[in-house]
Parts: C-alpha cells; structure tokens; sequence
C-alpha cells in the first residue's frame, strides 16, 4: 500500500496484520481522488481512518489539514506510524475514540469540513448516516463532498441533508459521494 500521487507520491503506507483493518485500495483510492480534483486549502475528515491512507492521500494532494478518527489499537498505531514517517503531524489530528463519541467530543472546529471520507466496518455502516446527519447540520461547509465506502452488495445510506451524486462499484467495494446539495 502506498500513497497515490502528491507530494508523497510513492511512499509507503503501514497497515495492521490481519483481517480487522480494510485500508481501500490503490486502485480505488486513485480513481476516487482523480475524481474529487483538486483539495488545496481543503479540511478534511477521516471517520474510521484506519491506516490513514485517505487522510493522507488528501494532504498529499493539497488538503491543508485532516483529522483522523480511530479507535482500534492495530490501527491506531498504524495511523500514527504512517503520520510520523511521512512527517504529517503537524497537520494532522488523530481522535482516537469510536465514531459517534469522537464528533461529540470533537464539537465546533475553527471551520466546517470541506471533505469527509466514512469507510466504517461494513457491518457497521447502519450507524453512519445519523453521524453524517449530525455533520451536515452544521460542520461542514457549504460545497462539502462526503464519500462513504461500502460494501457494493449494499445500497448507499441515506443521509438527511446529503445528497448522493454518484456511486462507482470496484468489485466487492462501492464509493458513493455525497454532498450537501447546497453547493449547485
């Protein structure tokens, strides 16, 4: 696994031994970001980051900062190995607590989020679309794109406030992005 394109172009990227941790894959995370263009100045939010890689993939390219949010300890420790080796703490904020505990906890930020990347457990994935909601009340700003993976037997959630634009099935992955509807 490796960083696709940006600055960090090429480097390499750690994940955690074994099945808990399901980092997307370079070929999905290339066609994804040559589809959301450019991320300059962008912030950015990593919900169920695992590694990392989208996170970093969006600074590499431009994001100005990105906030990480995990809770498994495999993880964790992957996502902050990978932060460390390619020197992006200072533009990186890691929230190690689960999903729902983490917005609360997290509250206001100086400005909303630009991107949002959710690519929860896929047994989880019920549990997304009231944080989303929750997100699209006030935390993101108004051109904001949110991009939820999945797995492709499964329709997109539905998210009070978000509207899906498009969806791309790679295999057994499918990535919806969203936006807040506001932005056309």
């Amino acid at each position: 696994m490796r960083v696709i394109a940006g600055l960090l172009g090429g480097r390499k990227l750690v994940a955690p031994r074994g099945m808990d941790t399901r980092p997307t894959s370079d070929r999905v995370r290339e066609a994804l970001f040559s589809a959301l263009g450019d991320l300059r100045g962008a912030l950015v939010l990593d919900l169920y980051a695992g590694t990392g890689a989208l996170g970093i993939e969006a600074l590499s390219r431009g994001a100005e900062r990105a906030t990480f949010v995990e809770n498994a300890r495999p993880a964790l420790a992957a996502l902050r190995e990978n932060l460390t080796a390619l020197a992006l703490l200072p533009r990186a904020r890691v929230v190690a607590l689960p999903a729902a505990r983490a917005l609360a906890a997290m509250g206001a930020e100086e400005r909303p989020f630009d991107l949002v990347f959710a690519d929860p457990p896929y047994a989880a994935l019920a549990e997304l679309p009231p944080l989303l909601a929750a997100l699209a009340g006030g935390a993101l700003s108004p051109g904001a794109r949110v991009v939820i993976e999945h797995a492709s037997r499964d329709a997109a959630p539905a998210v009070t406030g978000l509207t899906a634009r498009r969806s791309r099935a790679y295999g057994d992955t499918t990535v919806t992005v969203y936006d807040r509807g506001d932005a056309f």
